[in-house]
């Protein structure tokens, strides 16, 4: 089940929310969102649900011995036990794959690696988990000894299956005891239709327009591939921005509607978006784009291989193996890995030099990080690194395609007003009127104010849900990972 999805906004979510607030007892609301993230996640994975009780009752358990042992030395068991097993099923599950393909290649075998579905959110809990474990080793948090209340910080369907990636330290105290009210309700509802908007207005049109243009993202899927000879090399820049609005708005409309449905019910997560494509540099873009995995390898890998602390040569070794492991982190192929280390390269680029540059022209930056940006894209797009090189060929203008096609015209005048207003979205205009909108107005006319957040809730989510009706393109990109 996803979020945009006409079961869970006509069925799920308002059975829920009546469920919840029928009764004010703290214990019944934590087993109702309990059973009900539980419900949410079998709705797709009926079977797989047996690997997140599982994980889920490794880490409970690992956390309670880590706190039990603590100070003989015995506690870098539960630490060592929590991370070796939740990469192992990351491996089994995710990775199994690309270990057999590779493994293949290397030595001239020919093993078959066992066929199964990739579990839904599977990269998402894992991480979640190890985090738990390594702060409680750190001693930043106590353990958890309620295993229900463990179990729901894990299950919690709002960050589930694609993040944002909630750490325990986070929502502790709201787990045992946290607070409703009427205003976070109706701002909770409020970010989920701006989301719920964002998703299936922008996302899913850039990714049909996408998709005509650069063929299907899975090559396994079955889906007719795109013949590059005809693309010019306009369609070829079209089609990767559109997969560049596609994918931000597709992950930020799945975090705003997460963010929004864990405020309903009292849970207040932290942003994973801030407007990344206004970025001026690559290093200030991933300050931007999904939040809670960049400070997770920042945090757990990054800082504990030492940082930037023991030299430039080694602190440039750590960046880039977090640059390969956030890559690999997105799936399990090489491109990921080179999107990856793409990165990487770009923001040692910048820590040597190019940061002085864009501080003294700030344009630059912008300009130099939107085309850094787009052709990353490109990277993270193409599985096939022979399609890769022959698209990229395509952009760059090396390849004997036309320059512009007369078809991609109509399709820039069919979608002008639509460009227009996604563009706008992209820039941080937002904050700026909420802030104004909750200053002036419901300080001023409350009522008003209630009947306008009331108004818009209802002509996004009336919206949303017609072209939902009227659409069968409705992916999550974010899934796959």
């Amino acid at each position: 089940m996803v979020f945009a999805s006409l079961p869970f906004l006509t069925i799920f979510l308002p059975l829920q929310l009546i469920l919840y607030y029928a009764w004010g007892d703290k214990t019944y609301r934590n087993v109702l969102l309990s059973v009900f993230s539980l419900a949410f996640y079998a709705w797709g994975e009926p079977i797989w649900i047996v690997l997140l009780l599982f994980s889920s009752m490794v880490d409970y358990l690992n956390g309670l011995w880590i706190e039990s042992k603590r100070g003989t030395g015995w506690e870098k068991l539960g630490l060592v036990s929590s991370i070796i097993i939740n990469l192992s099923l990351l491996a089994a599950f995710k990775y199994n794959v690309f270990i057999y393909e590779n493994v293949n290649f290397l030595f001239g075998s020919n093993f078959q690696a066992p066929k199964y579905s990739l579990p839904i959110g599977i990269s998402f809990y894992t991480f979640q988990t190890i985090s738990y474990s390594i702060d409680v080793y750190r001693g930043e948090v106590k353990a958890q000894r309620d295993p229900l209340k463990f179990l729901l910080f894990v299950s919690l369907f709002h960050q589930l299956v694609a993040g944002p990636i909630v750490r325990y330290s986070h929502v502790a105290h709201e787990i045992n005891e946290r607070k409703e009210n009427a205003y976070d309700f109706s701002q909770g509802i409020l970010r989920f239709c701006i989301g719920l908007f964002k998703k299936v207005f922008i996302a899913n049109t850039a990714g049909e327009l996408a998709t005509s243009y650069l063929g299907p993202m899975d090559p396994s899927s079955g889906e007719k591939l795109i013949d590059f000879s005809a693309l010019s090399v306009g369609e070829a820049w079209f089609g990767i921005i559109m997969f560049s609005v596609q994918i931000y708005f597709d992950f930020s409309g799945y975090s705003d509607m997460a963010i929004g449905l864990g405020r309903t019910v009292g849970f207040h997560y932290f942003e994973n978006f801030n407007y990344p494509y206004i970025a001026k540099s690559a290093t200030d873009f991933w300050r931007r784009w999904h939040m809670s995995l960049g400070t997770f390898f920042r945090d757990y890998v990054y800082i504990p291989m030492g940082g930037n602390k023991k030299g430039k040569l080694r602190g440039y070794f750590n960046l880039f193996i977090v640059w390969a492991l956030t890559g690999l982190w997105h799936g399990s192929s090489w491109n990921f890995v080179l999107w990856g280390l793409y990165y990487g390269i770009l923001i040692m680029i910048e820590r040597l030099f190019l940061s002085r540059v864009i501080k003294a022209i700030p344009i630059f930056g912008h300009i130099y990080l939107l085309i850094a940006a787009i052709f990353g894209w490109a990277l993270f797009y193409f599985v096939d690194m022979e399609r890769l090189l022959h698209f990229l060929s395509i952009m760059i203008g090396i390849s004997g395609n036309e320059l512009w096609s007369f078809k991609l015209n109509l399709v820039l005048q069919n979608h002008l007003f639509w460009l227009i207003l996604t563009f706008l979205l992209c820039l941080p205009l937002y904050p700026i009127f909420s802030k104004w909108f909750e200053k002036v107005l419901r300080e001023r006319a409350p009522i008003l104010y209630f009947l306008s957040v009331t108004g818009i809730q209802i002509v996004l989510l009336f919206l949303s849900i017609t072209l939902l009706v009227g659409s069968t393109y409705n992916p999550f990109i974010y899934f796959r990972f």
